[in-house]
């Protein structure tokens, strides 16, 4: 979902010396080169992330035939979205 390294510690281990700069993985140089995710969903930045799953919107509406009764309305999640709450184990219609 993010232009991580997910291969970061196998990249490490191949430094001669813990200072020395740290070698992307050819997976993540992939990644970047392609700007999609294994699964083809594109890939986001954490920021633009947090951008796209605020878009997810929650109301709540009353009718006037019955006041009282509360109805709520949640937009579909994107395909990134569902995925991102799969990875957090979120159910975002669960409200509390």
């Amino acid at each position: 979902m993010l232009f991580d390294d997910e291969h970061l510690a196998e990249a490490s281990d191949t430094r001669a010396w813990p200072v020395v700069k740290a070698v992307r993985s050819e997976h993540a140089k992939a990644k970047d080169a392609s700007k999609h995710a294994d699964d083809g969903l594109p890939l986001r930045s954490f920021r633009t992330l947090l951008k796209d799953l605020g878009t997810l919107a929650y109301n709540i509406t009353y009718t006037q035939l019955n006041p009282d009764a509360k109805i709520v309305l949640t937009t579909r999640p994107t395909q990134l979205q569902t995925k991102a709450f799969e990875l957090l184990g979120l159910n975002p219609a669960c409200t509390q």
